[in-house]
């Protein structure tokens, strides 16, 4: 069940705006933005630096170079499994800019104690720092999503997202560049270091000055201060929404990924790729523009809504690239003096290595950010910091599984590009599990890929769609492919009630059997089905979901809108006998008809496959919702034709074969 969508800003502070750069100019957003930007680049250049210094200017007995990163990661993400469960609490009981500016000072601290780690070289100390800025950022984690929903309308989430997501990688770009240029430099450089993380410290803390007043979301909560049974608690939490906790799963995994091959960059760079330390860097850039690019590309491609749709999409490109860099980095030439990144760049052979970098990373923008976006649609505004937290929890467990399964497989010999390779594969094992167990993922990408490849699809009214409770959609019934662009018009899933023999359809029936949708038949042909039908679609009224139905009763024959039958009454009825006021929302699909998955053909409908090409343009219309009471079958059936007319003239008659 979808929340309610109450920004906590006036409505003036949240107007339209052309794209999501323009959030840069608004103070709800921009504060915060730089605030995080701040955070993640400071983050980044004290662990690179420090991960550089280890790897090629010291010598630590205890920590070689190959394990360097992943020992530092895994301390780093350990205050998030210990410390997450109390800080989602936190973050729920108290005002949003009050646990930020808190956050930020404690990060001024942290630096003035690494600093001195830095100055007389102590991995100890700096061990003990990269602990404290994990704890630094497991308090930021859950008040840096649970902030975005307060703040942005459901049609901003994406795009806000997506500028968090490649603000944070550019931080990352950045605060790795500059870590790894600052800690060469010759005698100065861990002073320079020790002096760039406080200053990035101090510079965070006077840009969360700015962040304007969000209120706490749960004030009356009772803080439980005992981190193992809150933690199984925020789990629990999140395991009451089946669709959020699986995609919490799917995000872990994607931190399980990404930190392979983030951890493994120093080691690949100087061992495979027989680079410097400033090879290591350009890595680091190629990846994080890569998922830069892919986090912003999430707003155009899904059309300003959570399109989780692009979540397979990003899969495949994320196995695909990951698999192809390990046969990219095997046979590469090995200079006399390691390659310097102008030199590396300059060998052709390197190029691929590169491409794939960048194109795994985007791809894994695409995976990330519609994930992170649902999770913040569809959590309980009072405990959303808690599963976001859950979120962390889940996140430091795969991550530090990820550190411990890449050390082992190192001790048992493999080399890092034969970590990238398995990495790769199972990458898309546990993908296929993930979209068979929350099938939603897969039809949204159907649904995503039919209204952009096949047809070029427009929306309108789609703010007229409920974000909560029960709603019935009717809508005229033109093609095969109806309820598709129509599920792609919903943030929100929803059940269709359509005739039984469709799902006789090859390929099209198994796809509307996936997504769950209720078969009907004549009660004169089947009346087991047509009362199973009506009692199923009373239950998802009352489970307060969306319904769809065509109330024509079958796909059109002759491209006219037909009579509506009584179905749509009876299930109106039936929702008003258990004490629900339905909303009936109306819709119109134009341009349908005469396309290969309507019935245009003498022969049948998917008879003739380039009757009308590719890209043709379709719409969906959508009606402002009418009170159950106030309707009837032949007053829903006017609604629709109304609808249909204001499309100038081209109706699901009208062939529009243009």
């Amino acid at each position: 069940m979808n929340r309610p969508h109450a920004p906590s800003v006036p409505a003036s502070e949240a107007p339209d705006h052309p794209n999501q750069f323009a959030l840069l100019g608004q103070r709800r957003f921009a504060p915060f933005f730089w605030t995080q930007f701040a955070g993640a680049a400071n983050d980044n250049l004290f662990k690179f630096a420090f991960t550089v210094m280890v790897t090629y200017q010291l010598q630590v007995a205890w920590m070689p170079p190959a394990m360097a990163g992943l020992v530092i990661g895994a301390l780093f993400i350990l205050p998030f499994l210990l410390f997450s469960a109390t800080s989602g609490q936190l973050t729920d009981k108290y005002e949003k800019h009050r646990m930020i500016r808190f956050v930020k000072d404690l990060e001024i601290g942290v630096m003035l104690i690494a600093g001195l780690g830095f100055w007389i070289e102590s991995p100890a100390l700096l061990l003990g720092c990269v602990f404290l800025m994990g704890l630094h950022s497991t308090l930021f984690g859950p008040v840096k999503f649970a902030y975005l929903p307060q703040v942005l309308r459901d049609d901003e989430l994406t795009g806000g997202n997506g500028m968090v997501e490649m603000g944070t990688f550019v931080a990352i770009l950045l605060g790795n560049v500059v870590g790894g240029l600052l800690v060469a430099l010759p005698e100065i450089g861990h002073a320079s270091v020790a002096v760039a993380c406080f200053s990035l410290a101090v510079v965070g803390r006077l840009t969360a000055q700015g962040v304007p007043v969000v209120p706490a979301t749960d004030p009356g909560l009772h803080i439980n201060w005992n981190p193992v049974s809150e933690t199984w608690r925020n789990l629990k939490l999140a395991h009451g929404n089946v669709v959020v906790f699986r995609s919490l799963l799917g995000i872990s995994w994607m931190w399980f990924f990404g930190a392979v091959f983030l951890s493994q960059f120093p080691s690949f760079a100087k061992e495979v790729l027989h680079g410097n330390e400033h090879v290591a860097s350009l890595l680091l850039v190629v990846f994080s523009i890569g998922i830069g690019l892919g986090s912003l590309l999430c707003e155009v491609l899904s059309r300003r809504q959570v399109e989780i749709g692009l979540v397979p999409i990003g899969t495949i490109g994320m196995s695909v690239f990951a698999i192809d860099l390990y046969f990219a980095s095997r046979g590469l030439a090995q200079p006399a003096q390691a390659w310097t990144a102008l030199a590396f760049i300059s060998q052709p052979a390197h190029w691929r290595v590169m491409a794939d970098l960048a194109l795994l990373s985007l791809f894994a923008g695409l995976y990330s950010v519609p994930m992170y976006a649902l999770i913040q649609l569809r959590s309980q505004p009072t405990h959303r910091a808690r599963i976001i937290a859950a979120n962390n929890i889940l996140n430091a467990l795969f991550m530090i599984a990820s550190s411990v399964i890449a050390g082992a497989l190192l001790g048992a010999g493999f080399t890092v590009p034969q970590i990238f390779l398995f990495t790769g594969i199972a990458n898309a094992i546990v993908a296929t599990y993930i979209f068979l167990l929350v099938p939603e993922y897969l039809l949204r990408c159907i649904a995503w890929l039919i209204t952009n490849v096949v047809y070029r699809f427009r929306v309108q009214g789609a703010h007229h769609i409920p974000t909560s409770g029960p709603a019935l959609l009717t809508c005229n019934h033109v093609s095969f492919v109806d309820p598709i662009l129509m599920m792609a018009a919903s943030p929100r899933p929803i059940y269709f009630v359509m005739d039984y023999r469709i799902f006789r359809t090859p390929l099209l029936g198994w796809l509307f059997r996936l997504c769950k949708a209720i078969p009907v038949a004549p009660r004169s042909e089947d009346p087991a089905i047509y009362e199973a039908a009506f009692a199923r679609a009373a239950q998802v009224l009352r489970e307060g979901d969306l319904l769809a139905i065509f109330p024509e009763g079958g796909i059109t024959r002759d491209g006219e809108l037909q009579a509506f039958k009584g179905g749509v009454m009876k299930i109106l009825e039936q929702a008003q006998a258990d004490g629900l006021d339905v909303p009936v929302v109306p819709m119109a699909l134009s341009n349908l008809w005469g396309s290969f998955f309507s019935r245009i053909e003498p022969k049948g409908a998917m008879t003739r496959p380039f009757r009308r090409g590719f890209f043709n343009r379709v719409s969906l219309r959508i009606g402002a919702a009418s009170p159950a009471a106030e309707c009837s079958a032949e007053q829903l059936r006017q609604r629709v034709g109304e609808l249909l007319d204001q499309e100038g003239g081209h109706g699901s008659g009208s062939p529009a074969l243009g």
